[in-house]
This record gives structure tokens, sequence and C-alpha cells, in this order.
């Protein structure tokens, strides 16, 4: 059926990833079901004068060897790695490519970044301020804007439809596959790349999340009692969408279904969240989806390990969930891979889908001791067979920005 109650179908025929646990899906996905950490040592950048001296960096990224295009090679790190994940899922996608005519036009490119090419510019700055070099490097403004991503992939492929970068924090890779979501599902396009990339990882960077106090020297521990802080880290996934009945006419192979969204802001403080936006969202997701809370198997939670998101998080889940919230699978994935900021719900949306597909929970790595108050099933350390026939995945942002996506299992 083409579509449901008047809404046309969308499915997830690719994805693609970058992540501290290594790049590819197979290579992310074997990781997280082996419970494998990807917090460590900083290696790329001197940390001497911080306190926080660990990061999920990429340990094995190398654009020239990912034969990234001829324009990306020239790009800042955030948009190699958007361009890397994109080029996995075009590939997983079967589509002919680049597009040409109207393919392109009715296509979209929608790849955000929290930050942009924040490396980009502390080296210019270093240049002009501490070196007294009277220029940056000609591409500067090119490699730092957060459009950037899109405006690759989109060369790299033929998108000529709708192109830009979605900026909302840690909520920017669900938005962006959410909106794809919605212009596919109404008719705007036929298809989309879509998801986020960050690489800001960096001696600024960290200085200035050392100040605000949220940050754990020792490691990413969510829902556990001894939990103090997150851990950043880099790296972003991309997912292709597509109609399905266009999807199905070419035989694409259908990773999920794309059931439902919901997105909300807390319109109340920049840092602290409340159970209001994220229930909302979560409740609006599970509307959109036509499912009830029940039907949800598995939960991959925003789970960053700070005291107040742990707890309204899992506030907010009891609040949507009643008596189903001890009967779903939770998990925080972040506490493998880390925080990777803006591209962290694209990489935890790869994750909810492998969780379908896979019929397999992955652990909340580090849970040895849970917080009084967070007391539904994260699934500690070791991650569990299940059957996932439903799987959502919540990402709550600073500034109280909540967006929420459901994926289901390829229609039938």
């Amino acid at each position: 059926m083409n579509q449901i109650n008047g809404r046309r179908r969308v499915v997830v025929t690719g994805q693609g990833v970058v992540t501290p646990l290594g790049t590819g899906v197979d290579k992310f996905w074997a990781a997280l079901k082996a419970g494998e950490c990807g917090i460590r040592e900083v290696r790329s950048f001197d940390t001497q004068d911080l306190y926080i001296t660990i990061a999920g960096e990429i340990p094995d990224f190398d654009p020239a060897e990912r034969k990234l295009s001829k324009s990306l090679m020239m790009a800042d790190k955030f948009s190699q790695y958007a361009g890397c994940a994109a080029k996995e899922a075009v590939a997983q996608s079967g589509m002919e490519m680049p597009l040409k005519g109207q393919d392109g036009y009715r296509s979209a490119c929608i790849i955000g970044s929290g930050i942009g090419g924040l490396t980009t510019l502390e080296f210019s700055y270093k240049m002009l301020f501490k070196e007294n070099k009277r220029a940056t490097h000609p591409l500067t403004l090119l490699k730092a804007i957060g459009s950037s991503a899109s405006a690759h992939v989109s060369i790299d492929y033929g998108i000529t439809g709708p192109t830009f970068g979605i900026v909302s924090a840690c909520s920017t890779a669900t938005h962006s596959i959410g909106l794809t979501y919605r212009m596919i599902r109404e008719g705007l396009v036929d298809r989309g790349l879509c998801g986020a990339a960050e690489a800001s990882l960096n001696w600024g960077a960290t200085r200035a999340w050392q100040a605000m106090r949220v940050l754990s020297p020792e490691g990413l521990f969510p829902f556990a009692k001894r939990r103090n802080g997150t851990v950043l880290a880099e790296g972003g996934g991309v997912l292709m969408l597509e109609e399905y009945e266009t999807a199905k006419a070419r035989g694409a192979t259908i990773l999920a279904e794309v059931k439902g969204y919901g997105m909300t802001a807390d319109a109340a403080d920049m840092v602290n969240p409340s159970i209001d936006g994220a229930s909302t969202a979560m409740q609006m997701a599970l509307d959109d989806s036509e499912l009830s809370p029940s039907d949800i198997d598995y939960i991959n939670a925003h789970g960053t390990a700070t005291t107040v998101n742990d707890l309204n998080e899992t506030r907010a889940i009891k609040r949507v969930f009643g008596n189903a919230a001890n009967k779903v699978s939770i998990s925080s994935t972040k506490s493998m891979h880390g925080h990777c900021l803006g591209g962290g719900g694209a990489i935890e949306a790869v994750a909810a889908i492998k969780a379908i597909e896979d019929k397999f929970v992955p652990c909340t790595l580090g849970l040895d001791e849970p917080d009084d108050e967070c007391d539904l099933d994260y699934t500690p350390n070791v991650g569990k067979k299940r059957d996932v026939n439903y799987a959502m995945s919540n990402s709550f942002a600073f500034g109280g920005l909540n967006a929420v996506i459901v994926f289901g299992p390829p229609p039938a």
C-alpha cells in the first residue's frame, strides 16, 4: 500500500556512519554488540593544561583511503565525515548516482551540524593571533560554514532539490531525518540523504565545555549512580530515505520504515531540560506513528550521563509509557561512542534500525549501579537478543530542542 491515511510511506534504503567505534555500519554495529568503548585518551591535540583528557575520537578515518571526492578532500573534517557516511548510504541503497534531470529536483540533501567547522576556525585564529599571519587559508569560510556538508554531498550526487543544513545542537541529526521524512511523506520530494556530522574536538572547544562543568574526566556512564558528566565525541551518520513505492519499483532492499516523528521546544531554559518538552515530543512521535507505548520494544535514549538529563528522560519515559515503561528495553549507546553532539542522532538512528534488523538491543556500558530514580530496564553492560519491531530514538538538546523519531520493520 502506497499511503496510510493519505500519507506517502517513507522507508530507509541506505545508511552510513563514521564513529569512534569505527567507520562503516558493520564495524560500528559489531562494536556495539560486543559492548566496546570508543572513549579514549585524546591524541589529536595537546591536553597538558586541560583536566578533561578523554574523548571519542575517530580511530580509522583517512579521507584519501575513503576515496572521497576532490571537493571533499579540501573540506573540513565534519564535511568529510558526512561525505563518507553518505557514500556508504548511497552504495547500500543501490541507487544510480549522480541523479539527473527531474530526479535531482525531486531529491533532498538535509545534512546538518551542531557547530560546523570549528576546528577550521580554531586553526585560522591561531594563524592570525598567535602566529601573526596576515591571512587565513582561502577556503576558510567555505570549510567553516554549517551548510558545507550538505552542499558537498549534493554536488557529489547531483541533488538539485532542497539542500541545506539544520542547526539544533544535539538534536540536529534527528531534526534532519524527521524533516526529510516529512518532505517525502507529503510529496515535496521522493528521496533524500539526511543526517548530520560533527568534528569539533579541539583544545578551544574542550576549554569551553570544561567551563560549563558538564564533562566527565572519567567516562560516560548513563543512568548510573556514579555518572558525573558526558564525554565529547565526533562523527556522523547519513540515511537514504525514499518513498516506499519508488524504492520498491527499483528493487531496493528496504532496511526499515520511518513510522513517525515529533519535535518540541521547552521554551524554558538553555541548560536544564523540562519533562514536558521531552515527553510531548515522544507522544507526538507515537501519535504520528499511530502506535501505542506498548508497541515500542526499544528506546535509544538520549542518555548523556549528566545528572539532570538522565533523571529527566527517565521521568519523561514514565509519563508517556505508563505501565509499558517497565517492559520496554532502553539503552544509551553514547556510553560506547560518546556524545557526538549534532551527529549523535543519526548514529543512534542507525543503532535503532540495526536493533530492528538484528533483533538485538545494545547495552548501556558502565551501568554497574543504577541511580535510585533511574529504575527502568537500561540493558546494563551486556546487550541482549529481543524481538524489536518498533524502535524510538530520542534527541534532547541544549536550549530545550527536542526531536524523536520512530522506526519500524520493512513493509510486508
